[in-house]
């Protein structure tokens, strides 16, 4: 008989310098990273980005655990390409403003997977706010001509003031950047696809400003879409249902203890937002905050004792 895969405690790859010139320590500050640098933007928690892949306590990447378990890890057609990327991220400036295409324009365009998100707000500063899709009225022809101009296109951003503990649904098609004094924890499809607007000006270390896609930019973007934080509904004491879309689905555990049941259809990642404890038949393990374990569908039936922790996984 196999006996079921236990939690997979995760060590996460970082994007930092001038990859995420908007990024700061706040990963280290608030979650004790060992990050690389002080511009530090992003924790792939779970990643099988090439080149940015996670890997377990004893160095195997996420693709060697696929490839040593399988639909066991990730359940029934989870496997190849790996549908999810978990990362935290740290903005100590804005971050430029983008939009992501669906699956069908990303195969297309880039031989590759579209890009819906979800972000929770897990700290921020006072008066942090997002760019949150475009003001009503506005048209792909203005905002090609704004995005043209450069500035101009501050104009037509939509802007949301947060708070920690709201949750942001981002559509492929939903134009969007980061406020400065945001660190949240973003959900999404395992892609790499990003057209930008706008840059706010930056220049890099030569004098230089970053790459801009506009026209592919506005060809993707859903002009009518004006979103609003998400409501989260108590599906069990201590447990929040916050999302369930197409791609995945995110929940929320507030001093919670209970039962954690395997799904055999699929994975799940479950972070700590402060130091939480799972334990099994003959096992326990300890997450701190600011860390994820990757919970394999093959898995035990676990013991969840949180104060505060995130768990997302693929919409079946």
């Amino acid at each position: 008989m196999t006996m079921p895969i236990a939690p997979i405690l995760m060590t996460p790859s970082y994007r930092f310098g001038a990859a995420t010139p908007w990024g700061g320590d706040g990963l280290r500050r608030v979650f004790h990273k060992d990050i690389p640098d002080d511009r530090t933007g992003e924790s792939l928690e779970v990643s099988a980005i090439p080149g940015l892949e996670s890997r377990d306590d004893t160095g195997r990447t996420l693709t060697e655990l696929i490839g040593e378990y399988g639909e066991r890890l990730t359940g029934k057609g989870f496997d190849k390409p790996f549908p999810l990327l978990l990362k935290l991220l740290d903005a100590r400036d804005t971050l430029s403003v983008q939009v992501h295409p669906d699956n069908a324009y990303a195969a297309r365009a880039e031989g590759k997977l579209g890009k819906t998100e979800a972000w929770h707000i897990l700290a921020a500063q006072p008066g942090a706010e997002l760019v949150y899709g475009v003001k009503p009225g506005s048209t792909k022809e203005a905002l090609l001509r704004a995005s043209e101009a450069g500035q101009g296109v501050e104009a037509l951003l939509r802007r949301v003031k947060v708070q920690p503990g709201e949750t942001y649904y981002i559509p492929a098609g939903t134009v969007h950047a980061i406020g400065k004094g945001i660190l949240l924890y973003e959900i999404q499809q395992s892609s790499d696809v990003t057209y930008r607007f706008y840059d706010w000006g930056r220049l890099d270390q030569a004098g230089k400003p970053r790459e801009l896609h506009i026209r592919k930019a506005v060809d993707v973007t859903n002009v009518d879409f004006h979103p609003d934080a998400a409501r989260e509904r108590e599906i069990a004491p201590g447990r929040f249902q916050l999302l369930a879309e197409e791609y995945f689905s995110l929940q929320r555990f507030q001093d919670f203890e209970g039962r954690l049941e395997p799904d055999p259809r699929r994975f799940a990642f479950l972070t700590a937002v402060r130091d939480c404890r799972v334990a099994w038949a003959d096992g326990e393990l300890t997450i701190p905050g600011g860390r994820t374990a990757l919970l394999p569908a093959d898995g035990y039936a676990l013991t969840l004792r949180a104060s505060a922790a995130l768990m997302s996984y693929p919409t079946v």
